[in-house]
């Protein structure tokens, strides 16, 4: 059985360069306080940092430090690593207990919607002796001004500003020629 080794004061010491390193891969406002070390067998040191990215709870910030005989500490490895428990599953919910919270929210939810339409509704009411001016109107409102215009909109089908429903015309033009034309062919050779 092998032992670990003390762990070196200088490398405890290292927050500093440490928060160094981890500012140059992360915002700082993602990194929370100290949140203790670990010795790793070589004698290195992870120091851990308590994570404050949205989506990682129970994950933490660990950088790695060592020496090399006398010299400063140096970073090993910038990481960031899942504590315990943090990759576990949450506790097992039946589907129908689920269902029941989602459709309660709901419910909330629609409560609150019609309690706010019935406030605005409430404050938007007209009073009872006001008129409408003519000036009350938009010019919006006043669609029969320009009947003789017809809007250049693509309707649903048309391709590239071909209106499908003028070809249809067109097309329904030519069967009617072509059915005349038969029908004199016919009687041509009736008669004959």
């Amino acid at each position: 059985m092998t032992s670990k080794p003390d762990a070196d004061a200088r490398l405890l010491d290292a927050h500093d360069l440490a928060l160094q390193a981890l500012r140059e891969i992360t915002p700082a406002t993602t990194i929370g306080p100290a949140a203790g070390y670990l010795v790793e067998d070589d004698g290195s040191v992870s120091l851990r940092f308590e994570n404050r990215l949205p989506g990682y709870p129970g994950w933490y910030w660990t950088v790695t430090v060592a020496r090399v005989d006398d010299e400063d500490p140096t970073v090993l490895e910038v990481e960031l690593l899942p504590g315990d428990g943090a990759l576990l599953a949450p506790e097992w919910v039946p589907w129908v207990e689920r269902l029941a919270e989602y459709r309660s929210h709901q419910a909330e939810l629609a409560e609150q919607a019609a309690a706010a339409v019935g406030a605005e509704d409430a404050s938007d009411a007209p009073e009872e002796d006001s008129e409408l001016d003519e000036g009350d109107l938009d010019d919006d409102d006043d669609l029969d001004e320009d009947d003789d215009h017809e809007a250049d909109i693509l309707h649903a089908g048309d391709l590239d500003g071909v209106d499908i429903d003028e070809l249809d015309e067109a097309a329904d033009d030519d069967s009617d020629d072509d059915s005349d034309e038969d029908i004199d062919a016919d009687e041509v050779d009736e008669e004959e």
